[in-house]
């Protein structure tokens, strides 16, 4: 959700000045009529959903679910400055927009010194309510010089799935939602089909709006192998309700197409992670939080915390709002690179 000019141009001063990674290109689109090397994987849905101890738990997981399927994945020279590489396959919720139902994830290579394509573990990165992604952007341009793969997905409505009428994304939010977050599911077995990527270990990280949009897709069957959520929380009815500025104007759009009262609260449940969020593994998934976070409120955080069952060494708490957390990036990229490399560790010894 940071969407200040001011505060953009502060990320990319701290990450490029930093040792963990670099800013993010700016936007410049690339003659599309350019010829592609393309390389095309088949997948499939390793989703496996199993039944919850918790009623309202399989309600919600009932109404995020899809029929498992063999499905085609593309890798692609990119269409934009953004990325090394452009992946692509079919969304698993149809939205009855062809343009919108292809996903397309930035692939950020990770190469070794001389500048060869090395074989790494990847981090599947959702960004931000902002229409530049730059957040989400900054974090996969980062994180792959920390050693590992990192796919952007851009959310419904978002990037090459912005389709030419703005009212679209507008009037079907919490519909995009939904189909993100089985977007965002997918992209784990996309991503494990690419031989550079050792599927050992694939982790999911998302901020602000995707933060939350993670949270819930990261708690369908727990496939993946690392959650890392940045400025997100629970109840989202209250955040729109009541937070500030973005969340603000989020319940300004959404009383102008009728989403107030009971209607507000039956749309947001319908992906509300603290429903399933403890289905979530607590030891291999981590929150950050501002302290003096108006949009997300920390009562919120705590709240997607308590859900999860995470220890207070697992919900890092930053001096910072919305906004201001940017100074913690650095730290942020840090951090996650320390658990990554925990993370495919174990999972090298366990044989997986």
């Amino acid at each position: 959700m940071w969407n200040s000019g001011l505060t953009i141009r502060l990320i990319v001063a701290l990450v490029a000045l930093s040792t963990w990674g670099e800013a993010a290109e700016p936007s410049k689109q690339v003659d599309a009529t350019k010829a592609s090397e393309q390389k095309i994987y088949t997948a499939a849905d390793s989703l496996d959903i199993t039944k919850d101890q918790s009623a309202d738990a399989n309600v919600c997981l009932d109404g995020l679910c899809w029929e498992p399927t063999e499905f085609v994945v593309t890798c692609r020279d990119p269409l934009s400055t953004h990325g090394d590489r452009l992946v692509q396959f079919p969304s698993a919720v149809s939205s009855g927009d062809a343009e919108n139902d292809v996903v397309s994830m930035e692939w950020y290579l990770y190469r070794n010194k001389e500048g060869e394509v090395q074989q790494a573990p990847a981090i599947v990165v959702v960004h931000e309510s902002g229409s530049n992604m730059n957040v989400g952007r900054i974090f996969a341009s980062s994180l792959r010089h920390l050693g590992f793969h990192t796919f952007m997905i851009q959310l419904p409505y978002y990037g090459h799935r912005r389709t030419k009428s703005r009212a679209s994304d507008e009037a079907n939010q919490f519909k995009a939602m939904r189909q993100g977050v089985a977007d965002v599911r997918r992209a784990r077995d996309a991503v494990a089909v690419i031989p550079e990527v050792d599927s050992q270990t694939i982790a999911l990280q998302g901020t602000s709006l995707g933060g939350f949009v993670s949270a819930t897709a990261a708690s369908l069957d727990g496939k993946y192998d690392g959650v890392f959520l940045l400025l997100a929380g629970g109840d989202l009815y209250d955040i729109v309700q009541n937070g500030a500025k973005d969340a603000a104007k989020a319940r300004e759009r959404l009383a102008k197409q009728g989403l107030v009262g009971e209607k507000l609260l039956a749309v947001t449940q319908v992906v509300e992670p603290t429903r399933v969020a403890h289905r979530m593994n607590p030891k291999t998934a981590w929150l950050y939080s501002g302290l003096y976070d108006t949009v997300v409120p920390m009562k919120n955080a705590l709240l997607l915390a308590t859900s999860i069952s995470l220890d207070d060494s697992h919900h890092i708490k930053m001096p910072a709002n919305h906004y201001s957390g940017v100074v913690f990036l650095p730290m942020i990229f840090s951090h996650i690179q320390t658990q990554m490399n925990a993370l495919h560790k174990a999972a090298k010894s366990e044989g997986r």
